[in-house]
């Protein structure tokens, strides 16, 4: 369970009823204590799931950015076995944003890619930049992409990053070519893919690596062309309207189902994944079980031509708008 300095602003609320639940479990275990540790207990689920209900996509966001949210190694190492890391593109360096390798899942072979954002300390979250991908890390995760395409393995993404590293070093590398190249190439792979947001989804960083059969989204995930702060300054020259900016941007789980950008929103324990690592794995791994299930038994040539129509389908509300206003 959530501990009261892990709460966010708009779950303030909580915290009274929290700090009688630590002061009670430092007490001798007894009837009349576990009595009351039982009622508090549910107190605090019903004032959540009423606070929970009614979220902002601002609020969202924050759940999404969560200091305590698993990251990309946590889930690897709840969900696969084996787990055996590649390291490097072959053309620069090895870029520790993005994590790539073999392992096992429910018995079948499979590749993992993702972006590791968190850490156990600050020092830890340097060494990854934050999520911020550059290049080689692009070209690092289609390397290990191409190689489960060699040997038949399935692709399993995990999806969280704020966006591609913007540096200079980033740009002269080419980061915008890494990963448009990494679209291009992701879309014909013959292999299963299948995503997974599990934090932010922030802009070309996510999507390239985002290209797949099914493209899932954990409840209080996040996906979006820009931060709300990035689109606050630029629109508004105030990054301080980032709240406006959020609720603009449609970024939201439902947003995107809604929209047709994701398949299938994956539900979170209550209070969000940070508050139940264990029950968080065990929802995505129900969700990307049944998703690869679902690819694996489909032909290459059926699934590759059905990935690109899904993703040829995406923003066509836009043109089809266009097309109404341009016949009047």
């Amino acid at each position: 369970m959530t501990k009261p300095a892990d709460l966010l602003e708009f779950e303030a609320p909580l915290a009274v009823l929290l700090k009688e639940i630590e002061a009670l479990s430092l007490l001798p275990a007894g009837e009349t204590r576990d009595r009351e540790l039982a009622q508090l207990r549910r107190r605090v689920d019903s004032l959540r799931a009423e606070i929970y209900a009614s979220l902002t996509p601002w609020q969202r966001v924050q759940l999404a950015r969560h200091p305590k949210r698993p990251g990309m190694l946590e889930y690897v190492g709840r969900l696969f076995q084996g787990f055996t890391e590649i390291h490097g593109d072959r053309r620069f360096a090895d870029d520790h944003a993005i994590v790539a390798g073999f392992a096992t899942y429910h018995d079948r072979p499979v590749v993992v890619v993702g972006h590791q954002k968190t850490g156990a300390d600050t020092r830890e979250k340097i060494y990854r930049n934050f999520g911020y991908a550059k290049p080689e890390g692009y070209r690092k995760a289609l390397r290990v992409m191409r190689m489960a395409e060699k040997f038949g393995r399935p692709v399993v993404v995990l999806v969280d990053t704020p966006a591609a590293y913007p540096g200079i070093e980033s740009e002269e590398r080419g980061v915008a070519e890494a990963i448009a190249y990494n679209l291009r190439e992701m879309s014909v792979l013959r292999v299963p893919i299948v995503i997974a947001v599990c934090g932010e989804g922030g802009s070309g960083g996510a999507l390239g690596l985002a290209v797949g059969d099914a493209v899932l989204i954990q409840e209080f995930a996040i996906y979006s062309v820009i931060p709300p702060e990035g689109c606050a300054a630029i629109l508004w020259r105030d990054a301080n309207r980032k709240v406006e900016a959020a609720e603009a941007l449609k970024l939201t789980a439902p947003d995107m189902l809604r929209l047709g950008i994701v398949d299938a929103i994956v539900p979170e324990p209550p209070g969000g994944a940070h508050n139940n690592h264990e029950e968080a794995a065990r929802l995505l791994d129900e969700a990307i079980l049944a998703a690869l299930d679902r690819s694996s038994g489909l032909g290459a040539d059926e699934r590759v031509e059905l990935r690109y129509r899904k993703f040829r389908g995406m923003g066509r509300l836009g043109i089809d708008f266009v097309e109404m206003k341009n016949e009047e």
